[in-house]
């Protein structure tokens, strides 16, 4: 159980810096290395979704989650990973306008 909660917090966090990257590169102009970023995003983002589900499919058979600080944290880390990368989509696209 520990494991699969680090491996959604260290696939989040890996997901939210290349997010922020991916910002900072449209912010310089280079929309290419942002997009490729946003792709490795993507790529965290999947890992961490697969950490999450296989805690979700655990509970749906039979095997309680114990809700510890440590799960909560992790679920607010990739949520708001999410969030961040769904913006980080929207300033490149205006960066790119401009």
């Amino acid at each position: 159980m520990e494991e699969i909660i680090l491996n959604l917090i260290m696939h989040s966090g890996e997901a939210r810096s290349y997010s922020m990257e991916a910002i900072q590169a449209a912010k310089e102009g280079n929309f290419e290395e942002a997009n490729e970023l946003i792709v490795k995003a993507n790529e965290e983002l999947g890992h961490a979704h697969n950490a999450q589900t296989s805690l979700i499919q655990g509970e749906a058979a039979g095997q309680k989650a114990e809700f510890s600080l440590l799960l909560i944290h992790a679920q607010d880390h990739l949520m708001t990973t999410m969030t961040l990368k769904d913006l980080a989509n929207e300033i490149i696209e205006v960066y790119t306008r401009l």
